[in-house]
């Protein structure tokens, strides 16, 4: 297989990461045989610090002419000052919205390695922690209109139904390959678009009948998550929503450092990151987790290229790391051997060989 894969490393820990993670996919295309071809795209503060824009339109030529994108992470209070449309968060924004990226899947998995690192109780924990938030990326609240008059701010959370049936889709297609439970979670009791989100997912789930559908207000959604996570599967609800309970989610699992994510489309090409942000204080140092870009390679290889036995070796690769005890800072904990950035990305790509 030959495929072209944009790679934006990224402001603060984003280009060691991202460093650890081509060191895996190498180690992959040298085993399978495969060929990818990686190309640098200016995203973010790099971009801002390179050109002044942060997201140039060479950068958004090389996005549309991948299969794919790597991305580590972007932003920083270095680029606190710039303008709220030039801002390195803004780039992200751009890009999801030029590659028709409408669907974030964001897994929330604890490793049993892990266990002792989640906040929830031991007796939460045994149950297991295993679901999937599937979050509206490129509608809602978040790009709606957004005004200030005088002493008033109003901003919009626009929906149709269009927008809501592809990503219903999406939640099904995946509970479909995993364990067929859907939970959409929403606000129908105070919000006109969640009312009609209940009556389009209640419409799309007609085409699932091997899944079942059920339907949460968000705020109960947030308590239970932490209550009882074992009871989710796979939760489908709109952008801000999505991106509170995703946040939280990734918390209750011990670390967000090994958490992955994937923005999928209409095609084939996606978007997939780690969950954490670009970490200045310490960039540069050789302490970041790369588990979570690791495995984001893992995702691009399953969802956009279908390699699926490739993506099963990397994470079997991040188990036996975890299974013979090494930790980065974020993961530490007694009896465990520390190792920086870069040993842990080696010892990842060692196991696949």
């Amino acid at each position: 297989m030959e495929k072209n894969i944009a790679v934006i490393k990224g402001d603060g820990i984003g280009p060691e990461i991202i460093a650890e993670a081509i060191k895996v996919l190498r180690k992959i295309e040298k085993k399978y045989h495969h060929v990818f071809h990686l190309t640098d795209v200016l995203a973010g503060g790099a971009a801002i610090d390179a050109t002044g824009c942060n997201l140039p339109q060479e950068s958004i030529d090389q996005l549309l002419a991948s299969d794919s994108v790597l991305l580590g992470a972007v932003g920083g209070p270095k680029y606190d000052d710039q303008p709220p449309a030039n801002r390195p968060e803004k780039a992200l924004l751009m890009i999801r919205s030029k590659l028709g990226l409408f669907a974030n899947l964001r897994p929330a998995v604890l490793f049993p390695q892990l266990a002792d690192a989640s906040p929830l109780k031991e007796s939460i924990v045994a149950q297991g922690i295993d679901f999937v938030v599937v979050r509206e990326l490129t509608g809602g609240i978040y790009f709606g209109k957004h005004e200030t008059n005088g002493d008033q701010a109003v901003d919009v959370m626009p929906y149709s139904v269009m927008e809501i049936e592809r990503i219903a889709r999406v939640a099904f297609d995946t509970a479909m390959v995993r364990r067929k439970k859907v939970c959409c979670v929403d606000k129908a009791n105070v919000l006109d678009t969640s009312k009609l989100w209940r009556k389009v997912v209640t419409d799309v789930a007609k085409e699932y009948p091997e899944v079942s559908l059920s339907f949460m207000y968000v705020d109960n959604a947030a308590m239970q998550i932490c209550k009882k996570p074992s009871q989710f599967d796979v939760i489908l609800t709109e952008n801000m929503f999505g991106d509170i309970l995703s946040d939280e989610a990734s918390m209750i699992t011990g670390t967000i450092g090994t958490i992955p994510s994937s923005s999928l489309g209409e095609t084939s090409r996606g978007m997939y990151e780690p969950i954490h942000g670009s970490a200045p204080d310490i960039a540069g140092k050789d302490q970041a987790n790369p588990l979570g870009t690791i495995l984001s390679v893992a995702m691009m290889l399953k969802y956009s290229f279908h390699l699926e036995q490739e993506a099963a070796d990397i994470e079997e690769a991040v188990n036996k790391v975890l299974d013979n005890g090494y930790r980065t800072a974020d993961m530490m904990s007694e009896g465990m051997k520390q190792v920086g950035c870069r040993t842990m990305g080696d010892l990842v790509a060692s196991y696949i060989e």
